[in-house]
């Protein structure tokens, strides 16, 4: 029997999935495991299993539209079935549950695919809407950027319609139908809600001022769907999945047309890129992250290298010329990101009431520690690694600061799981490390570097930045020798980790050169009390000054 396939929730906070790239098209075979498509999140493209077997009956989602968890993905039945009857809204003989979340939510899984087949059939033949798309797990509206297109242009597959503005970063917004640019729903600069009217797509010459003007007063459609004939599904994601490109020998190399549009434009050979996309083929983020083998190696070390100025540098404006004497102001326009930022940082430092503490760690030890540990070969720790262990280390003996503040109860967490903050070209994220009590120093090292270069490339996985119970941030590469930071909620605390500064000490009544550390402790008082905080930066000193502590 038939059996709905509908839109997973891959995170705890996902509301909405945008189908990336259909792998299978109306008709294909379909096994337990095999690859239906890949689902975007604003932190990552996921491969979507699929738990069942038989025959592609149905495509309910197409590439490049956002649609709602338990939305209408597909439908998978025997070669043949009448499927009209779940098309038209009515109950699924069996429902698929890729991810145990989406059960409790079967009830919208009968009513979510109606308004889509309705709004299908209002539509004049070959007209598109396209709808605000969800680009990430917290965005609720998007601003354009620019606009690549306008009306009257044609538009082919894998064209880029527009830029679109999000709380993470400002995305490329791809097309992936194709016809006569016909409507702007929302213009350059503005901003409007996710699912609001972007674009309509269709022949010339379509009379579509009656599908502007419903967009307009109903606002909460999610009709970004193509026409839902099956004969248009496949071509569809048949092209997507399959387009290639010839090597000099005569083989076929898979890659997006995006991809290849993006390769075209930077003058990059596919033949040279590897593809980390289903069946080696090459996606958007492949051709984004190549670097020539060649040549252009040390220039990427170059780069690499001055990371640290270049994030300093990050906000610089251009150069404007201002005649002396004269008032000169400048607006810039908030970003989504910072919208967000804003919000959230606002919520912590208004609802949880912060004090903070400071105290000063003498690194002698630690530098000498450090220095012995990279004599060993493959091993590379850094400051912050040892920070980061000494801390997961305290937090064992101080459960109380590893904790999380509820109206009718304080949540004890006796797992570790530290949030290392990450600065990025729009932002910051933070990925969490897992159980960091359990780890080495080494597999701190090793971990932090694998997800803060994945999290600047955008390829963390939303499961890596979920779960922390305590965060730490630092800014001693950047000579900042004391800060105070906001607490990254839920967590009740987060440590401020400043530079090593060479200075005169006292030590056994002599003054000598020292080097130190100041590290604060931002904490709820909800949760934890001034002398709660005040014995867990004594434990963490301790073990920061003497590091061979650490492996008691």
């Amino acid at each position: 029997m038939a059996i709905k396939v509908t839109m997973p929730r891959l995170s705890d906070t996902m509301t909405e999935g945008t189908v990336a790239t259909w792998l299978k098209k109306v008709g294909d075979k379909i096994s337990e495991g095999d690859i239906l498509a890949e689902i975007e999140t604003d932190k990552a493209t996921m491969e979507f299993e699929s738990f069942n077997e038989g025959t592609l009956l149905h495509i309910g989602i197409q590439e490049g539209q956002t649609a709602p968890v338990d939305s209408l993905l597909a439908i998978i039945g025997k070669e043949g079935e009448d499927i009209s009857a779940l098309l038209a809204g009515g109950d699924a003989p069996a429902a698929e549950a890729p991810k145990a979340e989406a059960a409790p939510a079967a009830e919208a899984k009968t009513e979510t695919p109606a308004p889509a087949a309705k709004t299908a059939t209002e539509l004049p033949k070959g007209v598109i809407v396209v709808t605000m798309p969800r680009l990430s797990d917290t965005m609720t509206e998007g601003t354009v950027a620019t606009w690549l297109k306008k009306v009257g242009d044609a538009v082919a597959e894998g064209d880029i319609l527009a830029e679109i503005e999000t709380d993470k970063a400002t995305m490329e917004f791809e097309s992936f139908n194709e016809g006569t640019l016909l409507y702007i729903g929302i213009q350059e600069g503005n901003t409007a809600p996710v699912d609001s009217l972007l674009a309509i797509i269709g022949p010339a010459g379509t009379d579509i001022s009656g599908i502007a003007d419903n967009y307009t007063a109903g606002g909460t459609t999610t009709a970004s769907a193509p026409a839902t004939e099956e004969a248009k599904t496949a071509p569809a994601a048949e092209k997507t999945t399959e387009a290639v490109a010839e090597t000099s020998n005569g083989g076929r190399i898979l890659a997006s047309p995006l991809a290849k549009k993006i390769a075209s434009d930077k003058g990059i050979q596919l033949t040279q890129v590897k593809g980390s996309g289903e069946n080696g083929r090459i996606v958007k983020s492949d051709i984004e992250n190549f670097t020539p083998s060649a040549k252009a190696q040390p220039a990427a070390a170059t780069t690499t290298a001055a990371a640290p100025k270049a994030e300093t540098a990050a906000p610089a404006v251009p150069k404007v010329f201002v005649p002396a004497g004269e008032v000169f102001t400048e607006e810039i326009k908030n970003s989504q990101m910072r919208k967000i930022i804003a919000k959230r940082l606002a919520e912590s430092l208004f609802t949880a009431p912060h004090y903070n503490l400071v105290i000063e760690v003498s690194m002698d030890d630690a530098m000498a520690a450090r220095t012995t540990i990279n004599t060993v070969p493959d091993t590379k720790v850094s400051f912050n690694d040892m920070v980061i262990k000494a801390c997961a280390l305290a937090l064992k003996k101080h459960p109380k600061i590893n904790s999380q503040w509820k109206e009718d109860a304080i949540i004890i967490n006796h797992h570790v799981n530290i949030g290392v903050a990450v600065a990025v070209e729009d932002g910051l994220v933070v990925p969490v490390l897992k159980f960091t009590d359990a780890m080495s120093l080494s597999q701190i090292g090793t971990s932090v570097r694998d997800l803060a270069g994945r999290a600047k490339n955008k390829k963390l996985g939303p499961q890596e930045m979920e779960g922390s119970t305590f965060t730490v941030s630092n800014l001693g590469m950047f000579g900042i020798t004391e800060f105070n930071s906001i607490i990254n909620q839920p967590n009740s605390a987060i440590l401020s980790v400043g530079a090593i500064v060479e200075k005169p000490v006292v030590k056994n009544g002599q003054i000598v050169v020292g080097n130190t550390m100041m590290l604060s402790l931002a904490c709820d008082h909800r949760t934890i009390d001034g002398a709660t905080g005040a014995q867990f930066l004594q434990t963490l000193k301790q073990y920061i000054e003497s590091p061979v502590t650490m492996l008691a």
